[in-house]
């Protein structure tokens, strides 16, 4: 009867080889591959620099040159009252100076006489500037370079939520792997409560076993029925969540197949999948983490409406000189001695509004350094504590192994005894049920350590290929 046990066990593990070579493997990173290239939410995160790129391009048409007409005309009782053409050419610059060039040209019965040029129209050309407030910085310059900063903020922003996605795909196929080793573990003590029913039935009409025996082994059956139908449903249930993540295309969602199975190597190949090999927590600088440098890019735009708030408790003074010329065509027409200048002065008496914007700007910026100080601490202490977590599990996977390999020890001692007589099934089953746990631990454990390597991955932002 040994011997037979051990034959059948053989055959087992050769079917299980066998097996290996008919299903196909999908390894981590091929899985991961998949999601970050066609997962339509990483898509979507892309999107984030598409929109900072938009705004930027926004930002950069304040600084456009403009060409403006304005025509003027009324005809009333066949009398022609007036007859205005303005047209203009304006270059907004950096500062706050602006070129103009304009064309004007009037006439009509009751024309107001500030409007009166010359037949062939009347030309200029000058300059804007403001003097005080707006001169060095201003809302056009401040949009712009707060565009900049949130197009370097999109950038980290995008590589954190990549990341993100592909940390919550990566537990979907832990949670796969997981439930396909259970089922493995399930499957293979099917087996062997089958035949040890068996045996013990023959044994009984054979006179050597009492019913009883029958009847206990035929329950441990049942049982080993029973749990590996439950682990079949969650592996099912595990599949189709890890076939959330998996497309084609943005709009082609594919279903895992069955004969696709989870690589039970990947306890030796999640850093290279991670490229946590790469990652060293002595060397790691926390000013380089994408959370911190995007708080940092938005610290400088708070910053910049802080310098443009504070500007705006200066006077308000924009000075224009424009020359004169009824020649456009001739430079030197244009000198001193016709011209249009003009100043214009306003200032709020207490510039309460003015100074409230400038305080809410500065609580608004103190706030945001004080979570970029937060945030550092907080990511670097938990990228300690993970790390711990990993050498703990280390630790808590040797004194597994062991376990699980005494289980299995104690195992195999207690059916020699039963098949010669000198042990019950009782104990046989006790031992198996001890055995069946500690691997379903060892199998959590695995899982446990595989959810902690992507939680480094994830807080620590580590780029994968």
């Amino acid at each position: 009867m040994k011997n037979y046990i051990i034959i059948i066990f053989l055959l087992i593990f050769s079917q299980l080889k066998a097996q290996d070579t008919v299903n196909n493997i999908m390894t981590l990173s091929e899985y991961l591959g998949y999601v970050k290239n066609y997962h339509p939410i990483v898509k979507q995160a892309n999107l984030v620099i598409n929109n900072s790129e938009a705004k930027l391009l926004k930002a950069r048409g304040a600084f456009d040159p403009k060409i403006e007409v304005d025509f003027d005309k009324k005809l009333f009782k066949e009398k022609e009252y007036y007859n205005q053409l303005n047209g203009a050419f304006k270059i907004p610059t950096w500062y706050g100076v602006e070129f103009k060039a304009n064309f004007e040209q009037n006439d009509g019965v009751f024309l107001n006489p500030e409007n009166n040029v010359p037949l062939d129209g009347l030309y200029s050309a000058g300059v804007s500037v403001s003097l005080a407030r707006n001169l060095l910085i201003n809302k056009r310059m401040a949009s712009l370079k707060q565009a900049k900063f949130f197009l370097n903020q999109a950038k980290e922003d995008q590589q954190i939520l990549v990341n993100t996605i592909l940390y919550e795909a990566s537990l979907t196929y832990f949670n796969w792997l997981k439930t396909f080793n259970e089922k493995l573990v399930y499957d293979s003590f099917l087996n062997n409560a089958r035949i040890r029913f068996e045996g013990t039935k023959r044994a009984f009409q054979e006179g050597e076993k009492p019913a009883i025996d029958t009847l206990e082994a035929g329950i441990t059956l049942n049982s080993r029925k029973l749990n590996l139908e439950k682990a079949r449903i969650k592996l099912v249930k595990s599949s189709l969540e890890l076939s959330n993540y998996l497309w084609l295309n943005e709009n082609t969602p594919i279903e895992l197949r069955e004969n696709i199975i989870p690589d039970l190597n990947t306890i030796n190949k999640i850093d290279g999948t991670f490229n946590i090999a790469l990652f060293n927590n002595e060397n790691f600088e926390i000013d380089n983490h994408p959370k911190i440098r995007s708080l940092e890019f938005k610290i400088k735009s708070l910053d910049v409406n802080r310098r443009l708030k504070l500007n705006n408790l200066l006077p308000k003074i924009d000075v224009q000189y424009n020359f004169l010329s009824p020649n456009g065509d001739q430079i030197n027409s244009f000198n001193t001695n016709n011209y249009k200048a003009g100043v214009n002065f306003s200032m709020p008496l207490f510039i309460r509004k003015e100074r409230g914007d400038l305080k809410l700007a500065k609580i608004k910026l103190q706030d945001k350094k004080l979570e970029n100080e937060t945030a550092k601490v907080v990511i670097t202490n938990k990228i300690n504590a993970i790390q711990q977590e990993l050498d703990s599990y280390v630790i808590q996977n040797d004194f597994t192994f062991r376990i699980v390999r005494d289980y299995d020890v104690l195992l195999k001692a207690e059916e020699r005894k039963f098949f010669l007589g000198e042990s019950s099934l009782f104990l046989v089953n006790y031992r198996e049920e001890k055995f069946i746990d500690s691997k379903l631990k060892a199998i959590s454990l695995e899982n446990s350590y595989f959810k902690a390597k992507a939680s480094l991955f994830k807080e620590a932002v580590i780029s994968i290929n």
